[in-house]
C-alpha cells in the first residue's frame, strides 16, 4: 500500500470502507434483535444495547455543554469534551465509548494498575474535563491533583437522575460523531522516556477495524472478553468486530484464570481474546474433561510462548493464532500456518514491513547457523518499521515530538528490535529503549528509578528488563548502596507495598546489589551490561517470590529458572 497522500495524525486506510464511522457501524445495530451483550445474568439485544448507548449519548451532550469552557482553548481536533472511564469491565464501559461514537465526543480509557502521582499526571496530560467512575475508581483518585477534572459516580444517586431523564432518547450521530476523523478513544501506552503516552484512536480507525473483521467472525458467533477494556485488544481485536458482525459479544469483569473454563461454557463462546500471559494462567488451572468440548473455534491473542500455544491447543483443541502489533496499529505482523514456532509470522494484508538500521538502510535477511541460533546478529537485528505505516497511526496526544520519533515521513518505526529469515518470516528480537512489558502492561524504567531512589541507602539505582520465562519481560533494578549500609529484604519488601505510586506491575523480581555500578566512558549507567549480567551471574542477588517478599536467590532457585525457560523455548539473558 502507497498512500498517494498522508496528513499527520489523519487515519488513511488507503481503501475505501463501507462503514466511515463506528456510530454508522450502531446505528446499523440500532433495529437489531439478535443477542448483543451478555453480562454476568443481564443481557441486552443489540437494539437495547444501542438504545442505552443512545442514552449515554445524551448524557455526553449534556456534559459538552457544561463543560464547553474547559476546552474552548484546545486545537480544533481536540475541542470537545474528554472523558476519563475508570471502570472495570461492565456493561457501562462499553455504553459510554458508544455513546461518545454518537455524540462525537472522547472517551479517555484510564489505566488503573497507575496509582498516585503517575495515575495523577495520565490525567492531567490527556485534558480530562470529566471522570466517570465507581466507588473503587473514586478511592483512588481522592487527594489526587487531576488538573480540576469532574467526577460522576455510576453508583451515585446523580448518575441515576441522568439515566432517567434521558431515558428513551433516540440513536443520532452529531456532525462530529460522522466525521471520521473525529477521536473517540485515547488509549494510554508508554515509551522509553517514562512518560505515558495516549494513542488517538479516531471513530474511523475503529469502525475500519470492526469492518476488516481479521479473524473472521460470522453472525453466529460467541465473542467472550476478559481484557480489560482500557486496553486495544479489548475494543479492537473484539468488540468492534462484534459490533460490525452483530454477533453476541461477552465479557468478564476482570479477567480470572480460573473462571475462564466456566464462562466459556456458559456463554457458548466460539472466539476468545488474550494478551501475553493471559494463556499461561488458564493453562496453570487444573485440567478438566470440559476443555475438550467447548463451543471454540478461534482463539486469539500475542505473546504466548510457543510451549503455551502448544499445550492449548491439546487441551482445548483449537491453536491460538496470534499477531504483533500494538495499539498505534502501524504495524501488523500475523502468524500463519507455516510460520516457525519462534517467529511472529509474515506482514499484515497492507503492510510494508521491513527490519531497517539506525540510517533508515533494510537489513539484510537472517542467517542461522546449524543449531538454529542466528548467525549474524549484528547485521540482521534492526527495527521493524512499516515503509508506508505513518498514515495508519494517528498520533500521540498533544505529543508531536513522541509521533515523530514514530511516523517519519512515510514510515512508521514501532521502536521495537526484530529481524526478517529469507522465507519473508519475521522475529521479534526485544525493545529499544528502557521499555518493559509485564503482563501485556507496557511501561517503563524512570518512573520505577524514580520510587525506588527514595529507598533509604540507595546511591545510585537501575531499572532494566529481564526476559520472562514465558513472554515478555521481567522488571528488574541493580542498586549501589550508599558505603556502609546493607541491603534489608524485610524492609525492601514493606518499602514496595507502601509506595503510593509504586503501579501494580512495577516492583522488581529481582534486585542486585552491587559495590559499583557499571558505567560508558562518559559516566552514564551501562544497561546493556546489568541486563547481560541479568540474574544469571553470580553475586547477591535477591528474588520476589509469589508472596510479594524479597529473598536471596539460592543456585537452586537459578536452576528452576533455567529450566522454565528451557521449557518454553526462552533464553534469560546472559546465558
Amino acid at each position: 500500500m502507497g498512500p498517494a497522500a498522508i496528513t499527520p495524525g489523519r487515519f488513511n486506510p488507503g481503501h475505501a470502507m463501507p462503514h466511515a464511522t463506528f456510530g454508522d457501524i450502531l446505528l446499523e445495530r440500532a433495529t437489531d434483535d439478535h443477542p448483543g451483550l451478555r453480562f454476568e445474568d443481564s443481557s441486552w439485544s443489540w437494539r437495547e444495547f444501542v438504545a442505552e448507548a443512545a442514552v449515554r449519548a445524551e448524557i455526553l451532550r449534556a456534559q459538552s455543554r457544561e463543560y464547553a469552557d474547559s476546552y474552548a482553548d484546545r486545537p480544533e481536533r481536540y475541542r470537545r469534551l474528554h472523558v476519563g472511564v475508570l471502570l472495570e469491565n461492565v456493561p457501562e464501559y462499553l455504553f459510554l465509548v458508544c455513546g461518545a461514537a454518537m455524540a462525537g465526543v472522547t472517551i479517555i480509557g484510564i489505566n488503573p494498575t497507575r496509582r498516585g502521582a503517575e495515575l495523577a499526571s495520565d490525567i492531567r496530560g490527556v485534558d480530562c474535563d470529566v471522570i466517570i467512575t465507581d466507588d473503587d475508581g473514586a478511592a483512588l483518585l481522592t487527594g489526587l491533583d487531576t488538573g480540576g477534572a469532574g467526577s460522576v459516580g455510576v453508583e451515585s444517586a446523580r448518575w441515576r437522575e441522568l439515566l432517567a431523564a434521558h431515558a428513551g432518547s433516540e440513536p443520532r450521530l452529531d456532525e462530529t460523531a460522522r466525521d471520521p476523523h473525529t477521536p473517540l478513544a485515547l488509549l494510554f501506552t508508554s515509551g522509553s522516556t517514562g512518560a505515558p503516552k495516549a494513542v488517538m484512536c479516531s471513530t474511523g480507525r475503529l469502525a475500519m477495524l470492526g469492518t476488516v473483521n481479521y479473524r473472521g467472525l460470522v453472525r453466529s458467533d460467541v465473542t467472550y472478553n476478559a481484557m480489560p477494556l482500557f486496553h486495544g485488544n479489548a475494543l479492537m481485536a473484539a468488540f468492534a468486530p462484534s459490533a460490525y458482525v452483530g454477533c453476541t459479544f461477552t465479557m468478564r469483569r476482570t479477567f480470572s484464570a480460573s473462571g475462564f473454563l466456566p464462562d466459556v461454557l456458559r456463554f457458548g463462546a466460539t472466539y476468545v481474546n488474550y494478551v501475553g500471559r493471559s494463556l499461561s494462567y488458564v493453562l496453570a488451572q487444573p485440567e478438566r474433561p470440559e476443555e475438550a468440548h467447548t463451543a471454540l473455534r478461534i482463539v486469539f491473542g500475542t505473546e504466548a510462548s510457543v510451549h503455551d500455544r502448544a499445550e492449548f491447543a491439546r487441551r482445548f483443541g483449537v491453536t491460538p493464532g496470534e499477531s504483533y502489533g500494538s495499539s498505534e496499529g502501524g504495524v501488523v505482523i500475523s502468524r500463519t500456518p507455516d510460520t516457525p514456532p519462534g517467529a511472529l509470522g509474515v506482514a499484515g494484508a497492507h503492510m510494508d514491513v521491513a527490519i531497517l538500521d539506525e540510517e533508515g538502510r533494510e537489513c539484510p535477511p537472517a542467517r542461522f547457523d546449524a543449531d538454529g541460533g542466528l548467525a549474524n546478529a549484528a547485521e540482521a537485528i534492526g527495527e521493524i518499521c512499516n515503509l508506508s505505516g505513518a498514515a495508519l497511526f494517528e498520533g500521540y496526544y498533544r505529543n508531536p515530538e513522541a509521533t515523530a520519533e514514530r511516523n517519519i515521513g512515510d514510515v512508521f518505526h514501532s521502536g521495537d528490535l526484530g529481524y526478517k529469515d529469507p522465507d519473508g518470516f519475521f522475529y521479534f528480537a526485544g525493545r529499544s529503549g528502557d521499555k518493559i512489558r509485564v503482563d501485556s502492561e507496557n511501561f517503563s524504567a524512570g518512573p520505577i528509578e524514580r520510587i525506588l531512589d527514595r529507598f533509604p541507602g540507595v546511591l545510585v539505582v537501575a531499572v532494566y528488563p529481564v526476559p520472562d520465562p514465558r513472554t515478555g519481560d521481567q522488571v528488574m533494578a541493580a542498586i549501589q548502596l550508599e558505603p556502609g549500609a546493607r541491603f534489608d529484604p524485610a524492609a525492601f519488601t514493606s518499602f514496595c507495598r507502601t509506595q503510593p505510586d509504586m503501579g501494580t506491575k512495577w516492583a522488581p523480581r529481582f534486585v542486585r546489589i552491587l559495590g559499583a555500578m557499571p558505567v560508558t566512558a562518559t559516566r552514564k549507567i551501562s544497561k546493556p551490561s546489568l541486563r547481560r549480567e541479568s540474574w544469571t551471574e553470580p553475586g547477591e542477588v535477591y528474588l520476589r517470590d509469589p508472596s510479594g517478599d524479597y529473598r536471596l536467590l539460592t543456585d537452586v532457585d537459578r536452576s528452576e529458572l533455567l529450566a522454565q525457560y528451557e521449557t518454553h523455548g526462552r533464553r534469560p539473558a546472559g546465558v
